[in-house]
């Protein structure tokens, strides 16, 4: 496909590369050279230097030749403007990064009007995800497939818990629970689940089940699984409007603890039931007299990623609450991923792998689609869901018969709305939704996981 990406800062590089490397002819354009000049230089990648938002600077991007055209500029305005333009000069997709609150209500509109494919909003779909971890403290992380009945959970194994020093197998044995256990990491290593596997404390665990059936799952590991009741929230931006809101919904009680005034005044007006406090969260003093020790969940949204880890790791060293913490920049993923901060949202991470899963799934290959595909270690292991056609090569067949590549696991079926873990004797069938957890990047048919001859 050829696809233009308005806007070169880290998510614009970021889609940049994933998207080149998934076999994309790609074209940036932003209107400071040293950022075009840098992702060309890296990366066998075509870049315009101008304004995104003329037809002349399109035009010499190929905007008539190409599929798709994403905006992704710090301009909400811009974005849009981009789209219409690519819409009007050209005939392809278009997607626009939109981030303003106040657009959120005009989501749909915008959409509709603009023949937008996608609106992707970063700070509402992170406070989604934050949403799911504290309604399941258990998880670092959750992703869903099949419209939400099969979940792929990402959880830490605590010491002393029963399954520690236990195989794969001799957990499921002894357990009996209807999960696929995917992937484990260690010390900085990623590792596809195999029988003989032996778990150790502090592994990070992915598994993959319905929702009941990970509930089971969870209790039998002695694991907590009750709902946050109340959380704290310090920094009152954007994120935290919107998480605020879904919270509320779910009668989970909140309190934002903000330094600046007007900020105070937005949420005490949109939220009366929220309990803002006016002052500065990096004071300890406050975080524990607003009662930090005892609420069931503590979230960093400032606008600053060092205050954030800093304050989560000190709401970690006086609370037993769940701790989640905002990241904005993304090109220091690992070092933070060492400091046991429980769980990490990146939102530009999110605005990514929204976009490429689109893109995966206009694809439309013969087999079988893209429907949903997630990064469960990056750049290591990824899950994607298809959905397979009538015409697939790999219908019922056994499992056990069909020739995958390593390291590549059938994580879940879902059939008729019922969910499968997958045996060595089922059988794939027309319009079946395949959950496929693999070390096999960029994956855009079903088939890819097959060897060949």
């Amino acid at each position: 496909m050829d696809i233009i990406i308005v806007g070169c800062g880290k998510v614009g590089q970021n889609l940049a590369v994933q998207l080149n490397n998934d076999g994309n002819n790609i074209t940036v354009i932003d209107t400071a050279a040293s950022k075009v000049n840098e992702v060309i230089g890296r990366h066998d990648i075509m870049g315009v230097v101008g304004n995104g938002a003329t037809h002349l600077i399109q035009q010499e991007a190929g905007i008539k030749k190409a599929d798709l055209l994403i905006a992704v500029t710090g301009s909400d305005e811009l974005n849009l403007l981009c789209c219409l333009i690519a819409k009007k000069e050209g005939n392809c997709q278009t997607i626009a990064r939109v981030r303003n609150p106040q657009y959120s209500s005009e989501a749909r509109f915008l959409k509709d009007e603009l023949g937008l494919a996608m609106i992707i909003n970063p700070e509402s779909a992170s406070a989604a995800e934050i949403a799911r971890i504290l309604r399941f403290p258990a998880a670092i992380k959750i992703d869903t497939f099949a419209k939400g009945r099969v979940e792929l959970i990402k959880f830490r194994l605590p010491e002393g818990s029963p399954i520690v020093d236990m195989s794969v197998k001799e957990v499921i044995a002894k357990l009996k629970c209807d999960v696929l256990i995917c992937t484990i990491e260690r010390e900085g290593e990623a590792y596809i689940a195999n029988g003989d596997f032996v778990f150790r404390e502090k592994d990070v665990i992915s598994v993959v089940a319905s929702p009941r059936k990970a509930n089971d799952f969870f209790n039998k590991i002695k694991y907590k699984m009750r709902s946050v009741r109340d959380v704290m929230i310090v920094g009152g931006g954007e994120m935290t409007h919107y998480l605020s809101d879904i919270l509320l919904r779910s009668d989970i009680a909140v309190k934002v603890i903000e330094k600046e005034p007007k900020l105070c005044e937005e949420m005490c007006t949109d939220f009366p039931d929220v309990t803002v406090i006016n002052g500065d969260p990096v004071d300890k003093d406050i975080l524990l007299e607003e009662g930090l020790e005892t609420a069931g969940g503590f979230v960093a949204l400032t606008g600053m990623d060092e205050e954030n880890i800093l304050l989560s790791l000190f709401a970690k060293s006086r609370s037993k609450g769940k701790l989640i913490t905002k990241i904005t920049r993304i090109e220091f993923d690992e070092v933070v991923n060492q400091l046991d901060l429980d769980t990490i949202v990146y939102p530009k991470q999110l605005t990514s792998e929204s976009i490429v899963r689109y893109v995966r799934a206009m694809k439309n290959t013969i087999g079988s689609n893209v429907e949903t595909m997630y990064s469960v270690i990056k750049d290591k292991v990824e899950a994607s869901e298809f959905i397979l056609k009538e015409n697939s090569p790999i219908l019922g067949t056994p499992l056990s018969q069909l020739k995958f590549k390593d390291n590549v696991l059938v994580a879940a079926i879902l059939r008729d709305r019922k969910v499968i873990i997958p045996r060595g004797h089922d059988e794939f069938m027309a319009g079946d939704a395949v959950v496929i957890v693999s070390e096999i990047m960029a994956l855009s048919d079903i088939t890819d996981v097959l060897k060949k001859g």
